[in-house]
């Protein structure tokens, strides 16, 4: 973790910091990043970058961790013996319009509110994880719309509640999903807790993230 502020300084000299509705806001040319302190992601140029422990305060500074910053910032790390190396690149992330396959995007979005709409959102990011799972590997489909679209695969497609516009949070877990957010890894089903479905009786429950239980 470091303060997020003397490395944006020294990358893009021109940045100007501002404290706005409850985080930094930093603009410079061709970036706009947004840091809200406890957040579990950082917001740069509209992609949503994951920090699984959460942006830190300490004595006033904002701390995140490098790697997720320099990736904001297009700069690359590298440690030697103990030495933090950060080396600028040819500009900040690439925006999120240009960035997230809308069809992944709108599809993902969508299984992901359906089914996880009133979870928090570490059990929005298992479900799309689930998908993404499936879409990685040889036993599924390959591709977001196909994996959703499996015959008898998920609930909100047979009774059409996979139409619904997902909510803000839905659409940020998909964008974290897309950028490479893993809460869990192994897990290819998912059901509500305690309820009766094929991997529950077949395969091992490898988590439990608030109404959902996750098998691999």
């Amino acid at each position: 973790y470091v303060s997020y502020w003397p490395i944006v300084e020294a990358l893009y000299p021109d940045a100007q910091t501002q404290w706005a509705n409850g985080q930094a806001e930093v603009r410079a040319e061709g970036l706009e990043l947004f840091i809200k302190p406890q957040s579990t992601y950082l917001v740069a140029n509209g992609r949503y970058l994951y920090v699984p422990d959460g942006v830190a305060c300490k004595n006033s500074s904002l701390l995140v961790p490098v790697r997720v910053l320099c990736r904001a910032l297009g700069a690359t790390v590298r440690w030697n013996s103990g030495t933090v190396y950060i080396t600028s690149g040819s500009g900040p992330i690439t925006p999120g319009g240009q960035a997230y396959p809308q069809d992944s995007l709108f599809w993902l979005s969508r299984i992901i509110y359906a089914e996880s709409g009133n979870q928090p959102l570490a059990g929005k990011i298992a479900v799309g994880n689930v998908v993404l799972n499936r879409v990685n590997s040889p036993a599924f489909p390959n591709s977001v719309y196909a994996v959703v679209f499996q015959q008898s695969q998920f609930t909100p497609v047979m009774n059409g509640t996979i139409y619904s516009t997902p909510n803000a949070e839905s659409v940020i877990a998909a964008k974290l999903c897309l950028e490479g957010a893993m809460v869990l890894p192994n897990a290819y089903w998912f059901n509500g807790v305690g309820r009766s479905c094929w991997a529950s009786r077949n395969k091992e429950c490898i988590a439990v993230i608030g109404g959902h239980a996750f098998y691999g």
